[in-house]
């Protein structure tokens, strides 16, 4: 059982706190990059511009499916509170292991070293500065978190408002300084011939680049009202990420063309050096570095949360499913996960673990959006304070597609896809192994 009462945590996200999670969460650096990637696997701005919107659609339909699990159960531990529920501990056991254990610490590390990466760019420092400014984002971030759920989203309003603005900047470029070269029309001769299966695989990192839309689920037990916040917050977010985007790779087209987007390797910084000369791309750095440490605040807290709810159910270490009676923050799960994700940092060896647990990321996706038919079936008289509409519809869609981006992801790369499913299974005896311990322990 779990050794935190259910209200140990404060609610004091307000629908705006939460809104700016859900955009923070989802936009970090993929927008700035992964265009050029979509580019390359079509023929025309059009292909690009009706992937970003099926890709949007798509992830709406998840977002409002997590509303209706997070209103239904507004607790800390998001996706691993619904697969306990439904499935047993083993399952959510299993997700908080791929998950809090390794993808939220490797996506930390990955992004804050990217963080340094372009604030030692924007400020000219050398390259061996890279991994101590690293190290100093993320215990930065995990010093401010300690100090409750306030101090952490008053700083990360602040990060996603300038990420905002760092994208509105692009759009403004692209759209009023370089009008005239959208490329909608299918490239001739294209150096880069497209198929409906690259078609297809341009989807992939679309809906990567659209990933983390859960993290809000994840501080659900601090949100205010949470029936009407949280979906209320998942929705008008995810419809300004999804118009943000649009906007972006509409800039790009018009300040790149499309075979000009197409070679790029970072298209925010090209369209910006075009425009701005070398003032623009410096400024591009610093927006991108801004976005980047705020999605970093937002996997600290949020995998905390969900290391916090595995301790309380005694599937970790107890003592990280304490909760601060002062700030209301899980102050030794943040210490814990700060501290891997400073460790991997340090190694350099996180981009090959985000690798290998892609898989299991998404199939927490494809098993935490099943859960919505298990509570519909055993719960179908409860009054849902919000309910998805065109059920069971969008929730289907969703897991038909995610389990799609699976077997694609496994086509292109079944050693990564491999290794994730190993690992996955790594965690049964790792599961029961803690149970065992757990049982010995003094209480």
């Amino acid at each position: 059982m779990p050794i935190e009462p259910a209200n140990a945590y404060a609610r004091r996200l307000n629908t705006w706190d939460a809104a700016m999670i859900v955009i923070g969460g989802v936009i970090g650096a993929g927008i700035f990059l992964t265009p050029a990637t979509v580019a390359r696997n079509t023929s025309s701005g059009t292909e690009v511009l009706m992937l970003w919107a099926i890709g949007g659609l798509l992830t709406l339909a998840g977002v409002l499916c997590y509303a209706e699990l997070g209103a239904r159960r507004p607790q800390a531990g998001g996706i691993y509170v619904y697969l306990r529920e439904a499935f047993g501990l083993l399952p959510a056991f299993l997700f908080g292991w791929t998950m809090a254990l390794i993808n939220y610490p490797g996506s930390v590390a990955a992004v804050a070293t990217m963080f340094a990466e372009y604030f030692c760019t924007a400020v000219g420092l050398p390259q061996l500065y890279v991994k101590p400014a690293a190290v100093g984002a993320i215990v930065f971030i995990v010093g401010v978190n300690l100090f409750g759920i306030r101090a952490g989203a008053w700083m990360q309003n602040v990060f996603t408002v300038l990420k905002l603005a760092a994208i509105a900047l692009l759009v403004v470029a692209g759209l009023v300084l370089a009008h005239g070269r959208l490329g909608l029309a299918p490239v001739a001769a294209a150096s880069h011939p497209t198929s409906p299966w690259s078609f297809v695989g341009a989807l992939l990192p679309v809906l990567f680049t659209y990933g983390g839309f859960h993290y809000l689920n994840d501080l659900a037990g601090e949100v205010r009202d949470p029936q009407r916040t949280l979906p209320r917050a998942l929705g008008l977010g995810m419809a300004g990420v999804v118009l943000c985007y649009l906007l972006a790779n509409f800039a790009y087209l018009a300040g790149l063309g499309h075979a000009g987007l197409a070679a790029s390797q970072a298209p925010a910084a090209d369209l910006m050096r075009r425009l701005f000369g070398a003032h623009g791309a410096t400024v591009i750095a610093v927006g991108i570095a801004c976005s980047t440490f705020g999605y970093c605040s937002i996997a600290i807290a949020g995998g905390a949360r969900v290391l916090q709810t595995m301790g309380a159910d005694g599937v970790f270490f107890r003592a990280a499913g304490r909760v601060d009676a002062r700030t209301r923050a899980p102050q030794i799960a943040l210490a814990l996960l700060g501290a891997w994700a400073v460790v991997l940092t340090l190694s350099g060896s996180f981009n090959q673990l985000l690798n290998y647990t892609t898989v299991g990321e998404w199939l927490g996706h494809v098993f935490g959006i099943g859960t919505l038919f298990w509570y519909r079936k055993h719960f179908i008289d409860d009054p849902a304070p919000y309910r998805v509409p065109f059920y069971p519809l969008l929730p289907l869609v969703f897991v038909i597609t995610v389990f799609g981006v699976i077997v694609a992801s496994a086509i292109h790369a079944p050693g990564d896809a491999g290794m994730s499913l190993l690992i996955i299974a790594l965690g049964v005896p790792v599961y029961y192994g803690w149970q065992r311990w757990a049982r010995r322990q003094p209480v």
